[in-house]
């Protein structure tokens, strides 16, 4: 696992003495630094996205930030096993949800005070398994499906569904929650 300092990547990116990401050049700078940076990331990585040290993000800058960075990692095939945003807050939560359903888009928060969220463009179904697994840790499909009250073969549908989206990670024959942020 790598974890990445946005307030860091903002300071040394764009050369600015504040913690805001505000402006879409702005964005753009950083998101090119995050980039670099997963590029060395093996398939099965996972990246933590640090925001503790942000201040506000405005909308542009969540598009540049959040959006186009999975959008461009897609695009190229290039993603790490998953991507997990820590320190999100309240301040940024806004933009970040409206630019992820704007583009279909979903990844797992990680909230200041520790607690785990997925959020964007998830149906309800993908969101209570999504919550099933992370409250469980990792579970094989069949237990899962009892726990649920579900056939084992529907389970593994959504389940593979939440993996090719990084939502969730395989871990042997079982499925786990991705970026347990200790």
């Amino acid at each position: 696992m790598i974890r990445i300092d946005i307030g860091s990547v903002l300071r040394h990116s764009a050369n600015l003495p504040y913690a805001d990401l505000v402006t879409r050049s702005t964005g753009a700078a950083v998101r090119r630094c995050i980039e670099a940076e997963l590029a060395t990331l093996a398939d099965d990585d996972i990246a933590t996205l640090d925001f503790t040290h942000i201040g506000m993000m405005d909308y542009s800058c969540a598009d540049e930030v959040v959006a186009k960075l999975l959008l461009d990692l897609a695009r190229r095939g290039a993603r790490p096993g998953g991507l997990v945003f820590h320190g999100i807050t309240d301040a940024h939560l806004e933009a970040i949800e409206d630019v992820l359903v704007h583009h279909g888009l979903a990844l797992v928060v990680h909230f200041a005070d520790g607690a785990a969220r997925l959020v964007g463009a998830v149906s309800a179904d993908e969101r209570r398994i999504w919550e099933l697994v992370h409250a469980r840790g990792a579970s094989q499909v069949e237990d899962l499906a009892v726990a649920a009250d579900r056939a084992a073969e529907e389970m593994l549908a959504v389940l593979d569904a939440l993996i090719e989206r990084r939502l969730l990670r395989r871990d042997g024959p079982s499925f786990a929650p991705i970026g347990v942020v200790s």
